[in-house]
């Protein structure tokens, strides 16, 4: 049995690659004639001392979640210009069961409490942090809470979870499955990085006592294998781009695909506005919205002054969604060097945002990250990526919560729109109510998931 309570997979002669050796050097090797090349075998990851959770092939989806697409929902099948995450695979991860997830441009995932709506945006985040080359303990300091419930731990006590996700872009689909050692102690035990039918990276544990897994990528050159140790507390795809030479047309297609994968995960920002922290006047900074968008005054006295065309159309859409008539959005400097926010009215009393409900403030938090992007947003930028080549996901948990009707479908048909051009995608739970409304909304897809 596995560490997700799957039963064990014996190695079997059509396994990608032969059992490695003790980890070392870089090497090049010759896969024997029989080795399969593709995410079709689906081959377990080679055995360690001891079984080992099998890095599943991309998988059709299963009935236990459904997708109801707009007009721009989905993929469709066409090739992005700009990487984007268009699929999650929950094969092993708290509650879910070999979940397969489509992701369009923007996607909800609604159901009922308990149906696993925020694990889901959990997985997608833990993903992108992957991708951003953050280690493993940081990500999951909860890890033993994320193992299926019925899983139970082989000879060797251990118990994991298994998670994946499809990357769109230049390169077509490129599909990234882990599978996460949680007990007794953290570590990736294997990675399967796919794209064109071919493996391109398989990662394997192959000695506990080490802290490291042994890598083994496509090369197509004279040998077409190369193999190598990495680290068992990150990402090896996020890796490869420092270890592969991209000498060979087999490196050079490894490496577009690695990068691919790594753009597509590391554009992704979380958004929680939490209007306990948003009411008070806050010190100028830098001008980049937190998580939490405690500094809204903040990011609005930057917008105001750089982007006096993107202020104005917040100001268009902060109507929308509050209570009475919104002529503009101002910023107030204060004596002692903090800023206000408010809401002008037409010859009549500012409001200051300090005033504003709950609903209407979230709602002003979300329409303004709709509205930004990465060098609004206080998240890691992708320097070296030119930002037409970007798609920033945001990411939000709980998108209607504190919103009435008109505020949850005011910001779904911002995002529609602005996820037009490609640049921005949403990915956000809600509950029942807004899931039905989105399921009228042509570019929505609803992902119905059950407990």
């Amino acid at each position: 049995m596995d560490l997700t309570g799957r039963p064990a997979l014996a190695r079997t002669p059509d396994a990608p690659f032969p059992a490695a050796s003790a980890p070392g050097p870089a090497t090049a090797v010759a896969p024997p004639a029989s080795a399969a090349t593709g995410p079709a075998a689906d081959a377990p990851v080679p055995a360690q001392a001891g079984p080992v959770p099998r890095v599943p092939a991309p998988a059709a989806p299963v009935a236990a979640a459904s997708a109801s697409p707009g007009r721009r929902g989905g993929s469709g099948g066409q090739l992005h210009a700009r990487p984007a995450v268009t699929e999650l695979r929950l094969s092993a991860f708290a509650g879910h069961r070999s979940a397969v997830l489509p992701l369009g441009p923007v996607t909800l995932f609604a159901g009922p409490s308990g149906s696993g709506k925020s694990t889901t945006l959990r997985a997608y985040e833990a993903l992108a942090r992957l991708g951003a080359g953050d280690p493993l303990e940081e990500i999951f300091p909860d890890a033993a809470d994320l193992v299926p419930e019925r899983a139970r731990p082989d000879a060797q006590g251990r118990r994991g979870f298994r998670i994946g996700c499809t990357v769109d872009g230049p390169e077509g689909p490129v599909h990234l499955d882990l599978a996460v050692q949680a007990e007794p102690e953290l570590r990736i035990v294997g990675e399967r990085l796919t794209g064109r039918g071919r493996t391109l990276l398989s990662t394997a544990l192959r000695d506990p006592g080490r802290s490291s897994v042994q890598a083994e990528w496509h090369t197509a050159g004279t040998t077409p294998v190369t193999r190598a140790p990495l680290p068992d507390d990150l990402l090896g795809t996020a890796l490869l781009p420092l270890r592969v030479a991209g000498k060979t047309k087999g490196q050079l297609e490894v490496l577009a695909a690695a990068e691919q994968v790594v753009i597509g995960l590391r554009s992704a920002f979380s958004c929680d506005p939490r209007p306990e922290g948003m009411r008070a006047p806050v010190p100028l900074g830098e001008g980049r919205l937190r998580r939490g968008c405690d500094n809204l005054a903040e990011v609005l006295h930057r917008t105001h002054n750089d982007c006096p065309r993107r202020h104005q159309r917040f100001a268009a859409v902060a109507g929308a969604g509050c209570v009475g008539a919104v002529t503009g959005v101002a910023v107030q400097e204060l004596p002692e060097g903090t800023v206000r926010a408010v809401l002008e009215r037409g010859g009549r009393p500012v409001t200051p945002l300090s005033r504003l409900g709950d609903g209407e403030l979230r709602y002003l938090a979300l329409a303004l990250t709709l509205l930004t992007g990465p060098g609004v947003l206080a998240m890691d930028r992708i320097a070296e990526v030119p930002d037409a080549m970007q798609s920033l996901t945001l990411l939000a948990d709980g998108l209607d919560r504190g919103l009435d009707e008109r505020q949850a479908r005011g910001l779904l048909d911002l995002a529609v729109d602005i996820a037009a051009d490609g640049h921005i995608r949403l990915a956000g739970t809600a509950g029942a109510r807004t899931g039905a409304t989105a399921r009228a909304m042509p570019g929505v897809t609803v992902v119905d998931l059950e407990p």
